[in-house]
């Protein structure tokens, strides 16, 4: 008997280091006709890729004899990084009515994530910020996406986003019992509270902290658009997720909460429509970026008149959208920084590369609107040794598209070719 024990003990063993034992690396060759390694950069002429266990191991010019398991035929291509969009709704389509929030599940949304995460890669984004969803919904599509499980980009999530008590982020518009029914946790009011919900957030998972530093467009409430949060309550959440490693976006349409934001340490402000000249130093000084989500004015414009909101919501959305037009030139006017973020959610999913030409109507060149979806928004996640250019080392996120986006950004609404960590999305 224990001779038979032993065996089995020595097959299951045997077992255990057949599973351990990885993979062998498969080393993919792609074929470009052309190489953007970094927005600050020029096109190369024919390039060859080499792509090991999800990062690019170089990139020879030519298409010469390589060592490879496979190739890519990219000959006819320009290629360059994939995308990154810092400000993204995947586990959630726009429209609809808010009043589904209380008879959807929240697990529904990491279905809806999951078609959403596949449209989004398609496009030409390989990585994106998630900012804002439901309890566990962003960091289960995370996770997928991440295992190869679902076809989708890297996702930095933020989780449920921290609010004041009937804020943005707040559950409204329901009866009382309702509402509190449908509290995320994450309300807080004080310094001490507001810093206890950035640990909760920490702990949970989150890898970037959302709070709604003013009031919201699509919310159903009418009560203006400025300061929500105190600046000792803002504070304390910069403070507090830096002090675990951790940046903050604010959701901030207001002028004073977005200056307030930044005065406060605030990493990132999210739309940012009625930024003024003292907003604008504010956040220079302090080196907050800019996402300004042009992209979200354009979904929610194309449904008024349609019933799709309610009309508080509708006559929110008509007074600010003569700011929008100006956003990025205002910005840049004071030398604040710009980087690319959509708010994809509020529009179709699968749109978010229509940001990048409304971004140079604003002034923007096609290398700098560029360099905002790559090396810049790689910066503001904090991943720049990782993801945003083409390089050794560097994760083989590869896009390729027909023509050149540094004379036409445009070019990129039509991509012909994703990989995401070594991975072909299809």
């Amino acid at each position: 008997m224990r001779n038979f024990r032993n065996i089995v003990l020595a097959g299951l063993a045997a077992a255990g280091s057949l599973l351990a034992a990885p993979l062998a690396a498969e080393t993919v060759a792609i074929r470009a006709g052309s190489v953007i390694a970094d927005a600050a950069g020029e096109p190369s002429g024919p390039a060859t890729i080499l792509v090991t266990d999800g990062r690019i191991a170089g990139i020879t010019p030519g298409h010469g004899p390589v060592t490879a398991d496979r190739e890519i035929d990219l000959r006819g291509k320009t290629v360059l990084p994939g995308l990154i969009d810092l400000h993204t709704h995947l586990t959630g389509d726009p429209g609809g009515d808010f009043w589904k929030e209380a008879v959807e599940p929240e697990e529904w949304g990491v279905v809806v994530g999951a078609k959403n995460a596949r449209l989004t890669a398609l496009a030409g984004f390989t990585t994106v910020r998630e900012a804002g969803s439901g309890k566990d919904t962003a960091f289960s599509l995370r996770r997928g996406t991440a295992e190869g499980l679902v076809p989708g980009p890297r996702i930095v999530a933020a989780g449920p986003a921290l609010s004041i008590i009937g804020g943005h982020a707040d559950t409204n518009g329901f009866r009382s019992e309702v509402n509190e029914l449908l509290d995320s946790g994450f309300n807080c009011t004080g310094a001490v509270e507001c810093a206890a919900k950035v640990r909760l957030a920490s702990q949970n998972g989150s890898d970037v902290i959302k709070i709604t530093a003013t009031g919201g467009v699509l919310s159903q409430q009418g009560r203006g658009l400025e300061a929500h949060f105190t600046p000792e309550e803002m504070k304390a959440i910069a403070d507090t997720a830096h002090s675990l490693g951790l940046k903050v976006m604010a959701h901030a349409h207001g002028a004073r909460g977005i200056q307030q934001a930044a005065e406060a340490g605030i990493d990132s402000i999210e739309h940012g429509t009625y930024l003024d000249e003292a907003a604008a130093k504010a956040m220079k000084a302090s080196g907050t970026v800019l996402v300004p989500t042009l992209m979200a004015l354009e979904g929610v414009s194309e449904g008024l008149g349609k019933g799709v909101y309610t009309p508080v919501v509708e006559d929110k959305i008509r007074a600010v959208q003569p700011l929008m037009n100006s956003l990025v030139s205002r910005a840049r006017q004071f030398g604040v920084t710009v980087a690319f973020g959509t708010d994809a959610g509020v529009y179709q999913h699968g749109r978010n590369a229509e940001e990048l030409g409304l971004m140079k109507k604003q002034g923007m060149t096609d290398r700098e609107v560029l360099a905002s979806a790559t090396t810049v928004a790689a910066k503001v996640l904090g991943m720049e040794n990782q993801i945003g250019r083409l390089a050794p080392g560097y994760s083989a996120d590869i896009i390729a598209v027909d023509g050149n986006p540094l004379a036409d950004v445009t070019v990129l609404e039509k991509v012909g070719f994703v990989m995401v960590r070594g991975r072909v999305i299809e």
